[in-house]
């Protein structure tokens, strides 16, 4: 793969490059015509203080462009788009690597390189992190979406000469804060929302007691099955007593429920959450469970799938476990899905829901 210098003969596929796919998580997600020509015009693909260039793969398709701003500055940074068709195949990270190494490089001497993307952009965020790049601020209510008319965080990640040069990824020192790259110990700083294509996912709330006792009543002969703590018919006043407990718990980091709603409709549709936590590995097991009248939606696997990001990108996971009873398949096959590795199987290692019987408990995991 290479980067190639982009020329102003190339205006037209700039503009088919820019306007025929879509960028959700930049300021301008659909870019038009006018609005391009107007930036090429005033030098904002090319002059002395900016320099484009196109990501060629090994296959001589242009998969991405990337662009470099404050190029007589001591410290520029850049905005870097791969094309939908090739996004989620490693383009990013590796056209990040060539553009540091142009950087830093430059007889200049840059001290810096540093780019900036929305908090819930992960793919980009991962890409710097591939790159060896380092999370180095978090900018609350600081990017704005025109088309959404609302404000995200972003933060910034960063690139130094020393970096470079060394080959090795630095830890940052947040003070007091102990969640940083490397290190285990409890974070004192744990996002409570995060979401997914479909979901909002969240700290439990005392605001949900109605829905949540609503949901677990409804779908109680389903629960039983499975759920140790489903053996009695729940109450209004049980479910504010959990709910409560789990609000505490998740302030103390002893565990991390989480609850699932629906974008579309902000409906309650389950529970899922990070339990039974190592932090000193960090090591945590996922449970769940979904409302009955929502199943057969996919909603629990992008739930648990999101969940698992979140276990390896926010409190740098070494290892993610999803246990059940052996008969449970609806619960396997959301691992088996989600290429969990299945480890084994405990042979009456523990009691069914009920208590009556023993039981078979299979274990997966997936291990950063």
């Amino acid at each position: 793969m290479r980067l190639d210098e982009w020329t102003i003969e190339e205006v037209e596929q700039l503009i088919h490059f820019m306007t025929t796919n879509t960028w959700p998580y930049h300021a301008e997600s659909d870019p038009e015509r006018k609005l391009i020509e107007k930036t090429v015009q005033e030098g904002g693909y090319e002059s002395d203080d900016v320099k484009t260039f196109w990501v060629v793969n090994d296959d001589e398709q242009k998969v991405g462009i990337v662009k470099l701003y404050d190029l007589l500055d001591d410290m520029p940074f850049f905005d870097l788009r791969i094309a939908d068709e090739h996004r989620r195949k490693g383009y990013g990270p590796e056209a990040l690597r060539l553009l540091t190494k142009y950087v830093f490089e430059l007889p200049t001497k840059k001290i810096r390189l540093e780019g900036h993307t929305r908090q819930d952009n992960l793919a980009m965020r991962k890409t710097f992190e591939r790159a060896g790049f380092v999370k180095e601020a978090h900018l609350r209510n600081s990017w704005f979406s025109p088309k959404e008319n609302r404000y995200y965080d972003a933060v910034t990640y960063g690139m130094t000469r020393e970096d470079y040069k060394s080959n090795q990824t630095p830890a940052v020192i947040w003070g007091s804060d102990n969640q940083k790259t490397g290190k285990t110990g409890i974070p004192l700083c744990i996002p409570e929302q995060f979401e997914s294509e479909r979901l909002i996912i969240r700290a439990p709330r005392l605001e949900d007691i109605d829905a949540v006792f609503e949901s677990t009543f409804s779908s109680y002969d389903d629960l039983k099955q499975w759920m140790p703590w489903a053996q009695t018919r729940p109450t209004r006043e049980s479910t504010e007593d959990s709910i409560r407990q789990a609000i505490a718990k998740f302030t103390t980091r002893e565990d991390l429920r989480l609850h699932i709603f629906l974008k579309e409709t902000g409906e309650f549709i389950g529970s899922s959450g990070l339990h039974r936590i190592r932090w000193d590995i960090p090591r945590f097991e996922i449970g769940y469970w979904l409302d009955q009248r929502f199943q057969g939606f996919g909603y629990m696997t992008e739930a648990v799938e999101r969940i698992t990001r979140f276990a390896f990108e926010k409190l740098y996971a070494r290892r993610v476990e999803i246990r059940c009873d052996e008969n449970n398949s609806p619960s396997r096959k959301i691992a088996e899905r989600l290429d969990f590795e299945l480890e084994g199987v405990l042979k009456q290692d523990d009691l069914t829901a009920d208590g009556t019987h023993l039981r078979n408990t299979c274990i997966y995991a997936k291990v950063e």
